[in-house]
């Protein structure tokens, strides 16, 4: 694993427990699975909790499952990460930067803005 490199970073309060390396949304919570993220969070956070997290850049995420290296990514469950699959109405939050093997796994990833415009998994 690469180390990341953001090239910006925002605080977001926390509305529910937030473990770091996860997708978040600007209300401080997990997005819905396929849902619009605002960043990766850099830390843990308690409710009511400002932390930081990474929007632009790159971003060490935890993955929700095993994906390859150089695919998209949108949020699966609990903010975790997973390979986009081909349906027109979920997000692309990510690519992936290397391989995951595993759900937990810690992978680099890109950061594509969630401007709300849908993408289509290459």
């Amino acid at each position: 694993m690469n180390p990341s490199i953001s090239t910006l970073a925002l605080t977001v309060i926390a509305t529910a427990a937030l473990e770091n390396a996860r997708a978040v949304n600007q209300a401080g919570a997990y997005p819905a699975a396929g849902g619009l993220a605002f960043g990766i969070t850099r830390t843990d956070a308690a409710i009511g909790d400002p932390t930081p997290v990474d929007v632009q850049g790159t971003a060490i995420v935890t993955a929700g499952a095993a994906f390859s290296k150089d695919v998209p990514l949108m949020v699966g469950t609990n903010g975790k990460l997973i390979a986009h699959d081909a349906d027109g109405d979920k997000h692309a939050v990510a690519r992936s930067l290397e391989a995951a093997t595993a759900d937990g796994q810690l992978v680099e990833v890109l950061l594509v803005p969630s401007s709300g415009l849908l993408v289509t998994a290459a």
